[in-house]
C-alpha cells in the first residue's frame, strides 16, 4: 500500500496484505495457524503487523520456477 506521500509503508496491517492478494481475512489467519504467513509483529492492542520486507520476502519465497 503506499502512503499518501506516495512512499510504501514500512509496516502493514492485515487488511493491507488481504487487501494486496486479494484474499480474506480468515485466509490470512489460517496461514498464520498453519505457520505458512510471513512473519508478525503483535502490538500490545492486539493488532498485528508485518513489515514489508518480510512481506516481499515471504512473497519471493513462494515463487515458483516456470
Amino acid at each position: 500500500m503506499r502512503s499518501e506521500q506516495g512512499e510504501k509503508r514500512e509496516h502493514l496491517s492485515v487488511r493491507d496484505i488481504c487487501d494486496e492478494l486479494g484474499v480474506a481475512r480468515s485466509t490470512f489467519y489460517d496461514w498464520r495457524a498453519a505457520r505458512k504467513a510471513p512473519p508478525c509483529i503483535k502490538l500490545p492492542n492486539g493488532d498485528l503487523r508485518v513489515r514489508r520486507a518480510d512481506f516481499e520476502r515471504w512473497l519471493q519465497s513462494l515463487e515458483q520456477p516456470a
